[in-house]
């Protein structure tokens, strides 16, 4: 999105927790003038301060929970403090929010601030306990635009409509063209040309899917023929964060091996970029199992020419036209029968994969451009600015 932002009209200053692989992307790119990063606007409630939460950290005794509790909320509430200091003092026209925990802040940020904030919207609820919260804020005045990914994410704003802007996301098509991008993962997993690869990638967890994947692939394998089998395999990229709890993971890999998949299902672990190893997928898989908004999964396996199997939830049915650039499963989710039906026509014809994964390209390159995106959300951005300077002259 910051690249492809006009630096003569838009002066870029990004936020983000702390330094890694963000921090590096946005640097190397060169895609903000200015970078800072304020590590107390902090994750999980249960971190340490002194470092990253560690899934044990759940498990830590009640009084050292509550302590690091409390001294959360002291670094979050500086942070707070810091950001609104900035905001004041570096005369911000406008705060763009990317983000659950973003558009929190934010909220608060345009309501003691005055200054005007857009909130990108990329996830389709919050939690029951936060939801009025949530509203006020969004409904707050200075909270100008509500910029939604996709129709699962706009049910939640039925108090302030006349907010929401439906812009989906987008990526940088040059970035993620496999004409330009070298496959390595048949050669790191020594698999043959001839193997037909339903690849996954994300983040382990239970929404996600990757369960119904594997219990999926069960139906797969006993359909096929011993040499069919020998050139099958699913390839599962990501992990699951250390903030969460239980190791998704781990649950993953003691159902392989239960179901006896050990031969066939693959855990790759986490890749900072996956462009290489999605390359040589014939086919992805994004298995969500609850309204996820607009998976970046979907477009960057689109991008690189590869058909994509999905059941029918969120706004990957805006994504994808069943039949034409992969396949939506519409039975009652996990429709899981129906997700092996899908695999199983895909593994027996090439041609299809072929086409369908030509059109996938063309249906990126048409709808999911980062460059038109780039257009748009700056028009968003200085319409804001304008009706915000308009309304403060009157």
């Amino acid at each position: 999105m910051l690249k492809f932002l006009d630096p003569q009209r838009i002066h870029r200053t990004a936020l983000i927790p702390r330094e890694g692989v963000v921090s590096h992307r946005l640097e190397s790119a060169n895609v903000a003038e200015n970078l800072f990063f304020e590590p107390d606007l902090i994750e999980n409630i249960y971190e340490p301060v002194s470092r990253p939460m560690e899934r044990t950290d759940f498990d830590a005794p009640i009084l050292l929970k509550a302590s690091r509790a409390v001294a959360n909320v002291v670094r979050a509430t500086g942070a707070m403090l810091r950001l609104i200091k900035r905001v004041r003092t570096e005369k911000f026209d406008l705060v763009f929010c990317n983000g659950t925990t973003a558009n929190f802040a934010g909220g608060a940020i345009a309501a003691i601030t005055g200054v005007p904030v857009i909130w990108h919207v990329l996830y389709p609820s919050v939690a029951p306990p936060i939801r009025r919260l949530h509203s006020a804020l969004a409904a707050g005045r200075n909270v100008r635009s509500i910029i939604c990914v996709s129709r699962a994410t706009e049910t939640q704003f039925s108090n302030c409509r006349q907010k929401v802007r439906a812009i989906q996301t987008a990526l940088d098509i040059a970035e993620f063209d496999s004409g330009a991008v070298k496959p390595v993962l048949r050669d790191e997993f020594g698999l043959a040309p001839q193997t037909v690869v339903f690849g996954s990638h994300g983040r382990i967890l239970p929404r996600k899917g990757f369960i119904e994947l594997i219990r999926a692939a069960r139906i797969v394998i006993d359909a096929l023929t011993d040499e069919q089998r020998a050139r099958c395999r699913f390839v599962i990229f990501g992990d699951t964060p250390e903030d969460m709890r239980p190791d998704h993971l781990e649950e993953c890999r003691a159902l392989v091996r239960e179901l006896g998949l050990a031969e066939w299902v693959i855990f790759a672990g986490f890749r900072p970029d996956v462009r290489a190893y999605v390359a040589d997928f014939d086919v992805a898989v994004v298995p969500s199992v609850y309204e996820d908004p607009l998976p970046r999964a979907v477009m960057e396996a689109m991008a690189l020419s590869k058909p994509v199997i999905a059941f029918r939830m969120g706004g990957i049915g805006e994504m994808i036209d069943d039949g034409v650039e992969g396949k939506l499963v519409t039975g009652a989710p996990p429709d899981i029968k129906g997700l092996a039906d899908a695999c199983l026509a895909y593994f027996g014809d090439e041609t299809l994969r072929r086409r369908q994964g030509d059109a996938a390209r063309r249906r990126i390159e048409k709808d999911f451009n980062a460059v038109n995106h780039g257009t748009v959300l700056q028009a968003e951005m200085e319409r804001v600015v304008s009706l915000h300077e308009g309304s403060a002259a009157i």
